[in-house]
């Protein structure tokens, strides 16, 4: 994902969304042509900022049971998972937390890499006294979750992975000109500068994420395959990001991966369709793989 070019089409890819609903005014839009509403925060039962490994990690919890923790994707923060995490919080004790800079994190001046974020969960899970955990991640949280089963195998259980990729080929060019895309670019720096202790830092940020994201992920084929977790790659069948092959490559490689193409929704899923996306996640995280 190209950082310099998401951060000087912002405003022009926000007006095509507008152009884009006028122009379609006179039918409904598809529902995978829809960025709902970021989600009403979860009413936690614990909230915490983390001092580790030189940041402060934002972290939150809620409910009883077995630990899942959930990862968000890239430039948002946790709230956008909250239908997942009410779901989830039924039955198990769910931690959800905001990547280094995102949200309500603070981050330092150490180039921003995936490796990086993954070891901070695992900073994170010591600190709670969690030696193993099942992982909800979407996109950016997903290749965190990827990268903790390949790099700390003892320390994740089963893993859902939506809109994940596990190489920079496994983009679709350009997907940042897609007017749900787009939408969603202009509302994360809202909510950056709402959210964040350095509300002024957006360029910085992401001048610094967008230098990974060029350059990351790129696992190969031997890599995957020593994941032994049961992993769910999930996607929306209009993903505006991800290839379709790439997604069935990553569920064909991993040993215990499955697919599960979810229809009429796109990168943004998880709030498009909430029922059936936690449907599938519960079904997949409480049942025998």
């Amino acid at each position: 994902m190209p950082q310099l070019r998401i951060h000087h089409r912002l405003k022009p890819l926000f007006a095509a969304v507008v152009m884009m609903a006028t122009a379609q005014c006179a039918h409904a839009l598809e529902r995978w042509q829809t960025l709902p509403p970021t989600p009403t925060p979860v009413k936690w039962a614990q909230e915490r900022h983390s001092e580790l490994r030189g940041i402060r990690l934002y972290n939150a919890e809620v409910g009883k049971g077995s630990p899942v923790i959930v990862l968000h994707g890239g430039l948002a923060n946790s709230d956008y998972l909250a239908h997942q995490i009410r779901t989830l919080s039924a039955n198990h004790r769910v931690i959800a937390v905001d990547s280094r800079g995102h949200g309500r994190s603070t981050r330092d001046a150490t180039p921003y890499g995936y490796d990086l974020m993954a070891d901070d969960v695992i900073a994170l899970m010591d600190e709670l006294k969690i030696p193993r955990a099942d992982i909800v991640g979407w996109s950016d949280g997903a290749i965190q979750a990827l990268d903790i089963a390949i790099r700390h195998p003892e320390r994740v259980g089963k893993i859902v992975a939506f809109g994940v990729n596990t190489r920079t080929d496994g983009l679709i060019p350009a997907f940042d000109q897609n007017p749900v895309f787009a939408a969603y670019i202009e509302r994360a720096g809202k909510e950056y500068t709402k959210l964040s202790p350095t509300p002024n830092d957006y360029d910085a940020f992401l001048a610094q994420i967008g230098k990974m994201w060029e350059t990351e992920p790129n696992w190969t084929d031997a890599q995957l395959k020593t994941i032994q977790s049961p992993v769910l790659v999930m996607d929306g069948d209009h993903d505006e990001g991800i290839k379709r092959s790439h997604t069935a490559y990553i569920a064909r490689t991993i040993p215990h991966a499955r697919m599960l193409i979810l229809p009429n929704a796109s990168h943004f899923a998880f709030m498009q369709d909430p029922k059936g996306f936690d449907a599938a996640i519960v079904k997949f995280l409480d049942g025998k793989h």
